[in-house]
């Protein structure tokens, strides 16, 4: 049993640590078993579903019963599922399910709990970086590619035609004529294949470092018919034709790489006189302090403690992180020679920042 469950402190502020370890102990194990509910579709077979037992709800879900029943524990006594203990009945509310069922999206909450279980992956790897320094391989996490599609998903492409194109008043009409663009550390590349979908006339190309990314955009290009499409293996630090490029996308790939300050110096010469830089990436402050109010901070330095920054010193480079911070990024951008950059925020979304940067000679 955990100590702090039946300690007694005697100091008030000790004691109030104590109650908020307890909650963060109770919100890591709901975080695993809402990851759970998504990987199985518990959530979705329960979504509109009258009051059920464990059995009828397994059932629904074609799940074993007595896994069922002990992960409903768990949604019941974390106030996430309701239950009738007379009839032995459980249910989703209306309200809880508008966060965690993938008919929620882009506002599916347990998509993004996965992360818990992707982290967790690489935990021992992690300890032994602090330990002895170098960091970590994208193989070394599980799932990364799967979990990292699905949440671009929601947060890139389901925001792109109403929230991010119109951020430049110029773009999609540019796109309509016909630009060259060009995604890189794309992914899976589910942006890239909305874009070419909806602009016919402009030729996407996405570029990324993982060859089973790459193959995975190639494959869903092919199945969808988009000959204006293609992806390939390639470092986002060289490599890319200068002057070659009319729109340049990174959605939060910049702050994980090796060497992210030749990345914005080869985006910036890629580009064509007029050219646009898209950068989205992770809203925060460049120093400690200044993130006490971030709503997410606990959460995006351990992101970045786990991943982000391992992964650049996994490949020899700095670890800039993820809370690098408006502060470095425009400095960044304008040592990298962009003429103007401009910063907006979303209230759709509490986590990134989009940075519009205009060419400028190097």
């Amino acid at each position: 049993m955990c100590q702090a469950c039946t300690m007694t402190l005697p100091d008030a502020d000790t004691e109030a640590l104590g109650d908020k370890l307890v909650d963060i102990l109770n919100g890591a194990g709901l975080g695993l078993m809402i990851s759970v509910g998504h990987r199985t579709e518990l959530f979705d077979a329960m979504n509109g579903l009258a009051p059920k037992t464990s059995h009828e709800i397994a059932d629904a879900a074609k799940l074993n019963e007595r896994y069922v029943r002990e992960w409903l524990g768990a949604m019941v006594t974390g106030g996430i599922v309701n239950h009738d203990p007379e009839a032995m009945t459980y249910w989703l509310p209306d309200e809880h399910a508008a966060l965690l069922t993938r008919a929620a999206a882009p506002n599916c909450f347990a998509v993004t709990m996965q992360w818990v279980n992707v982290l967790a992956s690489a935990e021992d790897k992690i300890v032994d970086a602090f330990r002895h320094g170098g960091g970590l391989n994208y193989a070394d996490y599980n799932r990364f590619n799967d979990v990292m599609a699905e949440e671009s998903g929601q947060t890139v492409v389901a925001a792109l035609d109403d929230h991010l194109l119109p951020l430049d008043a110029e773009l999609v009409a540019k796109l309509e004529r016909g630009a060259d663009v060009l995604d890189l550390g794309c992914g899976r590349g589910r942006a890239l294949l909305h874009l070419a979908e909806r602009f016919p006339d402009s030729r996407f190309t996405g570029v990324d470092m993982l060859p089973s990314a790459v193959d995975a955009a190639n494959a869903e290009a092919i199945h969808r018919g988009l000959g204006n499409a293609t992806f390939k293996v390639g470092d986002a630090a060289g490599g890319v034709e200068p002057d070659a490029y009319d729109v340049i996308f990174t959605f939060d790939s910049v702050h994980d790489q090796a060497d992210p300050e030749a990345m914005l110096a080869n985006i910036n010469r890629a580009l064509r006189p007029g050219g646009l830089y898209f950068c989205q990436d992770i809203k925060g402050d460049s120093t400690h302090a200044g993130n006490m109010d971030h709503p997410l901070a606990p959460f995006m330095y351990t992101i970045s403690a786990m991943h982000c920054m391992s992964v650049s010193l996994g490949q020899g480079g700095r670890g800039l992180g993820a809370m690098w911070g408006r502060q470095v990024a425009e400095k960044m951008f304008a040592e990298a020679g962009f003429g103007s950059v401009e910063v907006h925020e979303l209230e759709h979304d509490p986590i990134n920042y989009f940075y519009l940067c205009r060419h400028g000679a190097a």
